[in-house]
């Protein structure tokens, strides 16, 4: 009886270790995996890759993304930051925000987000469309404002 006991007491042992291992691993490989949600200092290019501003971007953990820029004050445009809403997709993620251009060009504008992240990195594009300010920015159509690209580092603190 004692040795069928012994035998219980370190097949029970055996198999809490393998199932620890077995967490730890888990968590391991999952903690290798960059974070998605956060804040990231970016910075804008156009097509051919000159500068077109500097940007805040924050993909929260709640899937809401908010968007602050450089050149939202002026001089050449005025608008709003940006509000929207991310997800993960595939390796990077997705995402769309809304924001207002300010007179004397008062409309709306979507701005559709892809996301590809490294080791405390962003980088992706952003696509502008232009809506008058009574119309759906969340449909079709629009006016085709520009496609643009990033590259950001995540604020750490």
């Amino acid at each position: 009886m004692k040795n069928l006991a012994f035998v219980l007491l370190v097949g029970c042992s055996f198999a809490l270790a393998v199932l620890d291992a077995s967490a730890q691993s888990a968590k391991a490989v999952a903690g290798s995996a960059p974070p998605l949600a956060g804040t990231y200092i970016i910075t804008n290019t156009d097509s051919t890759g000159a500068f077109v501003s500097r940007g805040v971007i924050t993909l929260n953990a709640d899937r809401t993304l908010s968007v602050v820029d450089s050149g939202q004050g002026g001089p050449t445009y005025f608008f709003s930051s940006q509000l929207g809403t991310w997800s993960p997709s595939g390796q990077g993620g997705v995402g769309r925000t809304i924001d207002f251009d300010f007179a004397p060009a008062s409309d709306v504008a979507r701005l559709d987000y892809t996301f590809a992240f490294g080791a405390g990195t962003i980088s992706g594009t952003m696509t502008i469309y232009y809506f008058p300010l009574t119309a759906n920015p969340l449909g079709s159509g629009g006016t085709f404002g520009g496609t643009f690209n990033f590259t950001g580092y995540q604020v750490t603190p």
